[in-house]
């Protein structure tokens, strides 16, 4: 990952704050503000481990009960003030019940909720965290498996807005000394898979770009939804678009196109 020590940092959603943590003592930014959705409470019970008094002795901001999504959770985080702001690994909470689940999506895949969220991510750190006159950097880290392979993180997300996807580049998390991927809902580790950080800003001929990969599945060789390819010919794309993965991608793409279209009627 690629961090700026001149750079104002806020993180989202940092489960047990370990990557704050780990971040603020390895890679030394200006400043670091670090955020968790679940109440200080909740997150003391909920993992055994967790850096939450570490950070508050480096005088490390931690906001509890952040919701990237609902501005009235964020406190005194100060508005337009940061260079990047960070999301590891993002995933909507496991619902509640059955009866929660029913009533959420109802109208909407569980698909379609991930990309919301992240989609309200990049929005809302546009318009409300960074700094107009700073880097103007968003970065999620996310894994090349299901579900989040299937959410088209590089090209659905910052649809029909003025924000530019940059390109990736892997993740390294022996990066981050003492950093652990925790499951969103309890105090276990995710299973260490591959992380790609994908990079954002509303500055399209931002320098970093340069040092990014570009989208690798472009082109008509390609597969873009499915991130597969290249195929040797006609013959075989159209094979695949037969497959079942191709026509699940479909639908998850026409149900978040719905979405999009009911945000510009609003």
């Amino acid at each position: 990952m690629i961090i700026n020590k001149e750079w104002r940092v806020l993180t989202v959603g940092d489960g047990d704050l370990s990557f704050s943590a780990s971040l603020l003592t390895h890679h030394q930014p200006s400043s670091l503000t670090a955020t968790v959705f679940d109440d200080s409470e909740i997150l003391l019970a909920k993992y055994a481990v967790n850096d939450y008094d570490t950070l508050l002795q480096k005088k490390c901001p931690v906001l509890c009960g952040f919701d990237v999504m609902d501005p009235s959770s964020w406190g005194a985080i100060k508005k337009h003030y940061f260079d990047v702001v960070i999301f590891q690994f993002p995933l909507i909470p496991a619902f509640k019940s059955h009866q929660e689940f029913q009533e959420k999506c109802k109208e909407v895949h569980i698909n379609t909720l991930n990309r919301q969220l992240l989609r309200t991510f990049l929005i809302h750190s546009f318009e409300h965290f960074l700094d107009p006159n700073g880097a103007r950097l968003c970065y999620i880290t996310s894994k090349d498996v299901k579900p989040y392979k299937e959410w088209n993180i590089e090209n659905a997300l910052h649809r029909n807005t003025d924000i530019e996807y940059l390109g990736w580049h892997n993740f390294d998390i022996d990066a981050f000394p003492g950093y652990k991927v925790r499951n969103v809902d309890r105090d276990k580790h995710v299973k260490d898979t591959k992380g790609i950080t994908y990079v954002w800003s509303d500055n399209k001929q931002h320098p970093l770009k340069q040092e990014l990969s570009a989208a690798v599945y472009k082109g008509e060789a390609y597969c873009e939804l499915c991130a597969t390819g290249p195929y040797n010919n006609t013959e075989d794309k159209l094979r695949h678009n037969q497959t079942r993965k191709h026509l699940n991608m479909l639908n998850y793409e026409a149900l978040w196109q719905l979405l999009l279209d009911r945000e510009n009627e609003i």
